[in-house]
């Protein structure tokens, strides 16, 4: 007798009502579970029902209304049938990105931001094409709908983002000048409204524009977190990996936690970590609690030193030697980001917290220190003379420590025959620290001005096409190791690595290229003879890849190397960081 199939849990996405394909973007996106606001507002929102949503700015709402929303649109009709209002531009782009990634399945889909500054006749030919989903801000909106180029009668959900922030800037009244031009919501509109604050003002807005609406309010609770330092560092986006490698050198830390959005982000961080050398392992919800568990025990008695989680997979994660947490991707929840920083600062030791922000994220900063409470310092890049005083200090301990410790009576003898061929102590001295540190130099060859964009970031990367694969054995490791033991380039000094079934596609500075070429061609990578050469020169066939690019759907893609953010694949193993 066959087991009727279990329910999903009910605080997954796969219980709340979404489509099969509205479920796969979410899936392909990274989220893993839903957030408070998204269990409450979804399943109303997909019966048809007018909603109030009081929540704060990162609570996950821009889901909470977009999967809904997109649920509800009919991709062959060629006609608006939803519109978004944010108070401003950076909202309106936010939204129409997050709207786009979640509908990415839905075929034909057309979602449209609308902004001042913009051209306004680009604006309109796209309008005139056909878009299904509008996001914009109120003036613009109101002067395509007095143009005549923007229609509302076939709208069917209006959704009002940070309400409170469209009245605070004096947008209200043309907000509803506008839904007084869309049918009414007795007439089948759905209307939701979300706002952090609920002035009498938004309230009467409610009152004449929702239909019977549903309302919620999540609570808002003020924590602190007196035992741990939060800073902050402004960064972009493309920048991160760098700067994350940058604060894991100067800082003295002890164990690291890193927290991503996705587990999509967590898996590529935790291998391009591993492939600068360090010791670290992914922590997500792909993997299975055994697996989880191992990690986490490596963690703790020390032969992992940083893991890279995602929120869902670090829930009941308690380590005392985690000195740092690490805010990779500022969190989706505000509430999130206390359960993260919490993990350090545990049985009374100190702890550090720090949160990447890049620009568009400022005002998720403000909320951030609303919700605790205290206020988080911002912190400045650590430049490559931080890195290099910190890499001296850190060699001259384990040198201190060597003459304290060690067996030294065979080196010194050593120096003594060398003393007598004519050569002075300091200069033995620095030949020997000179070999013992070749592999990661004090300081960095060719370090960039700090008015430059971050290695492995700024123009003047190439990348090498390696004629060795994942078929091969070949991990980011084996290339980084082969690069600086061959070539002689750092190893920080290489961007990114995408392997494949039969090559590898390597970034690195273009100053080393013909370097690498001529020292490592003819060499070998894991017993197979290397070919090297500049990627593109030559045209890679779509069956050397493998077919399809790895975790794609379907193979029938145009042949370019992929992009540093597109690049799947599952965590790779972990080993201990190369001596500094």
């Amino acid at each position: 007798m066959e087991s009727s199939p279990q329910p999903p849990p009910p605080d997954s996405f796969q219980a709340l009502g979404l489509s099969e394909r509205l479920l796969q973007s979410v899936a392909e996106v990274g989220y893993e579970a839903p957030t408070p606001i998204q269990i409450a507002a979804i399943p109303p929102l997909l019966a048809g029902k007018d909603l109030i949503g009081q929540a704060q700015t990162g609570t996950g709402k821009t889901a909470a209304f977009g999967l809904p929303l997109l649920q509800a649109i009919d991709p062959a009709q060629r006609s608006i049938q939803a519109l978004v209002l944010t108070p401003t531009r950076e909202l309106a782009i936010q939204v129409a990105e997050a709207l786009h990634s979640y509908g990415k399945n839905l075929q034909g889909l057309v979602v449209l931001p609308v902004y001042g500054g913009h051209s306004l006749e680009d604006q309109t030919r796209r309008l005139q094409r056909g878009v299904h989903v509008v996001v914009g801000t109120p003036g613009r909106i109101m002067d395509h709908l007095r143009r005549g180029t923007l229609r509302l009668d076939r709208l069917r959900m209006v959704v009002l983002d940070e309400a409170d922030e469209m009245l605070r800037m004096g947008f209200i009244e043309d907000v509803e000048w506008i839904l007084a031009q869309a049918p009414p919501s007795t007439a089948g509109r759905q209307t939701a409204l979300f706002s952090a604050t609920m002035p009498p003002e938004i309230r009467r807005v409610a009152q004449r524009h929702l239909h019977e609406p549903v309302t919620l309010q999540l609570a808002h609770k003020t924590l602190t977190l007196p035992a741990i330092t939060q800073r902050y560092l402004m960064v972009p986006q493309p920048q991160k990996l760098e700067a994350l490698t940058r604060l894991l050198e100067i800082e003295p830390t002890e164990a690291v936690l890193v927290f991503t959005r996705t587990k999509n982000a967590a898996a590529q961080v935790a291998e391009r970590l591993e492939a600068r050398g360090y010791s670290v392992a992914a922590l997500h919800g792909d993997m299975t609690q055994p697996l989880r568990e191992r990690v986490i025990d490596r963690l703790r008695n020390g032969s992992v030193e940083i893991v890279v989680a995602t929120d869902v997979a670090a829930r009941g994660l308690d380590v005392e030697r985690i000195s740092h947490v690490v805010n990779y991707d500022i969190p989706n929840d505000v509430e999130a980001y206390v359960h993260r920083i919490g993990r350090t600062g545990r049985a009374g030791r100190p702890g550090i917290a720090v949160l990447f922000v890049t620009p568009r994220e400022r005002r998720m900063l403000q909320d951030i220190e609303r919700f605790t409470g205290q206020r988080v310092e911002p912190m400045k890049m650590p430049t490559p003379a931080d890195v290099a005083a910190r890499r001296s200090e850190l060699f001259k301990e384990s040198l201190r420590k060597a003459i304290g410790e060690a067996e030294l009576e065979l080196y010194l003898t050593l120096v003594e025959d060398l003393v007598e061929e004519g050569f002075e102590i300091a200069e033995i001295a620095a030949a020997a620290a000179y070999l013992a540190r070749r592999e990661r130099p004090l300081v960095e060859v060719a370090v960039e001005p700090e008015s430059r964009e971050l290695p492995g970031t700024a123009d003047g990367m190439v990348r090498l096409f390696l004629n060795a694969g994942r078929q091969g054995g070949v991990r980011p490791a084996d290339i980084v190791g082969a690069i600086a033991n061959e070539a002689g380039v750092p190893g920080r000094e290489i961007g990114a690595i995408d392997i494949y079934d039969r090559f590898s596609l390597v970034e690195v500075p273009a100053r080393f290229q013909q370097q690498i070429i001529d020292k490592m061609s003819g060499s070998t990578l894991r017993g197979r003879s290397l070919e090297i050469k500049i990627a593109g020169k030559d045209r890679v066939d779509q069956d050397d890849r493998g077919g399809a690019r790895p975790g794609a759907a379907g193979g029938d893609r145009p042949r370019r190397p992929p992009s540093r953010t597109d690049r799947p694949g599952p965590p790779r193993a972990s080993w201990k960081k190369r001596p500094r």
